[in-house]
């Protein structure tokens, strides 16, 4: 059976986003935090998201390779990205796009038009327990808070990954924002990244097999 991890980005309050959605805030411009990513990404062969984050994300990675000089040109604006960071950049738009995507929503009725995505409309508990049955790479949730929370309660989440930024954010969207039962944690490993960022490796207590 495959493993099911979340990733998600916080600030030291608790909070995964601003009050408006922001997520300007992130800690993530290093060359370490790239590799990282793409290591991490490399770990995967399908990645799990809530309406939103996807949203999010289908309207940037499809057209987020960057020419030689490190610049992005996406919706008709232009901005730049470390160069020494844009071939790392450029790696984790190819896997970001080739990468199947699920995406799990009543309300779409149907999805970008971004490489390998798929819409689910059902029952989302039934069909990631299906996945973690089926042979292949490990599977990650990014963000999609609702979505975590939701599998979180099920048991069906192997890892949670947090990566704390040094930054109070004072208000926003908590991490697992509705969760109403407690869920025991225990910490597998840390990280310390240069930039000030601490990656925490928690393992559920609840995590149940999937038959």
């Amino acid at each position: 059976m495959r493993k099911l991890f979340l990733f998600m980005m916080v600030s030291v309050d608790g909070y995964f986003e601003g009050p408006n959605h922001e997520l300007d805030w992130h800690n993530a411009n290093s060359d370490e935090f790239n590799k990282y990513v793409l290591s991490q990404l490399n770990e995967v062969d399908t990645i799990l998201f809530g309406r939103t984050t996807y949203q999010m994300m289908s309207s940037y990675w499809p057209s987020a390779i960057t020419d030689s000089s490190g610049v992005i040109e996406t919706k008709g604006m232009k901005f730049a990205v470390h160069t020494q960071a844009s071939d790392d950049h450029n790696e984790i738009a190819r896997l970001m796009n080739d990468l199947k995507k699920i995406v799990f929503s009543r309300e779409l009725d149907k999805v970008a038009e971004w490489k390998n995505s798929r819409l689910v409309k059902g029952d989302a508990l039934k069909e990631v327990a299906k996945l973690k049955r089926q042979a292949g790479k490990d599977i990650v949730i990014i963000g999609s808070s609702n979505l975590s929370a939701s599998l979180l309660k099920a048991g069906l989440i192997d890892e949670i990954r947090v990566m704390v930024n040094p930054i109070v954010l004072g208000e926003g969207k908590s991490l697992f924002n509705g969760m109403n039962q407690r869920v025991k944690l225990k910490l597998a490993k840390t990280k310390q990244f240069n930039d000030g960022n601490i990656l925490l490796y928690y393992n559920p207590t609840n995590t149940r097999a999937v038959d």
